[in-house]
């Protein structure tokens, strides 16, 4: 989907774990568990008795809709992730317990140079190959369109527990909408004021082909009659609404954002320097 464009498909420290080993000189001997966003697991395994081979572990929270989580991967998951790089990519049936997908890796059927950065980063989205899948498995076979009113009611899907996000399906739209929360009351400060500076980014002439971003601090229209609890948050909400063929610039938001931070931290240094100069007046 455009709108995932936004992020970093491939798992920038998997990618390097997976670069050291395929450009190791020496076999290693690996058992790594490497976590990514709370709730992503990746085991990584590799014998010294066989540098080629290498056993790669996910385990992440599945997409769901409404309030029945799913456990298992979908067939069309399988498929999208077979297709990696299906010479040097083979799945593992059953997977490792405690997982669902183990991969194993034939680095020999790997080249070096720059194809194999290339690989190896296509290998490390494995994850988001996962999400986006069901994500879209999930908009076929769900309708959202209320036949009898003419409207489009929302979906609701749950990523994590107790944390539901809304996609509204339109003919040439999709409206997506996270509720925000967070556990510390700083995290809300710089959250929001990221927020405001997308909504600022988003209105200019360099953004006219990215989704168009919203922050509000109470539910959008979209979301009237929704459970109360699935509206509660104190970070407000984030809409994106993503027309047909628009495609989003990861690297003008990540400029934006890294220059908005870099302001927060200016006025925090300069508010630091006022107290310390407050101090040393009153010894």
């Amino acid at each position: 989907m455009p709108g995932i464009a936004c992020f970093e498909r491939a798992s920038p420290a998997l990618k390097e774990i997976l670069l050291k080993l395929h450009r190791s000189e020496k076999p290693m001997e690996l058992d790594h568990h490497l976590h990514e966003f709370g709730s992503v697991e990746y085991h990584i395994q590799s014998s010294a008795s066989d540098q080629y081979k290498t056993y790669l572990s996910i385990s992440t929270p599945l997409l769901s809709h409404g309030g029945q989580l799913s456990y298992g991967l979908p067939l069309s998951s399988i498929e999208l992730v077979k297709g990696l790089c299906s010479d040097a990519v083979e799945i593992v049936e059953p997977a490792r317990e405690g997982y669902q997908l183990t991969l194993k890796l034939d680095f020999a059927k790997i080249p070096h140079g720059k194809d194999s950065v290339k690989i190896i980063t296509q290998i490390s989205t494995v994850q988001a190959v996962i999400l986006s899948s069901q994500l879209k498995e999930l908009l076929r076979n769900v309708s959202s369109q209320d036949a009898s009113q003419g409207k489009y009611k929302p979906i609701k899907l749950v990523y994590h527990p107790r944390e539901p996000f809304f996609v509204i399906k339109q003919p040439a739209k999709i409206t997506t909408v996270f509720p925000m929360r967070f556990k510390e009351n700083t995290d809300v400060i710089i959250a929001t004021a990221f927020f405001q500076e997308l909504m600022d980014v988003g209105s200019s002439e360099a953004w006219t082909e990215a989704p168009h971003c919203t922050w509000s601090p109470i539910p959008p229209p979209e979301l009237r009659g929704e459970l109360l609890e699935d509206l509660s948050t104190n970070g407000g909400f984030v809409t994106f609404a993503d027309e047909t063929g628009k495609q989003c610039t990861r690297g003008f938001i990540q400029r934006r954002m890294r220059n908005r931070l870099e302001s927060l931290v200016q006025l925090l240094h300069k508010e630091n320097l006022k107290d310390e100069q407050n101090v040393k007046k009153v010894k």
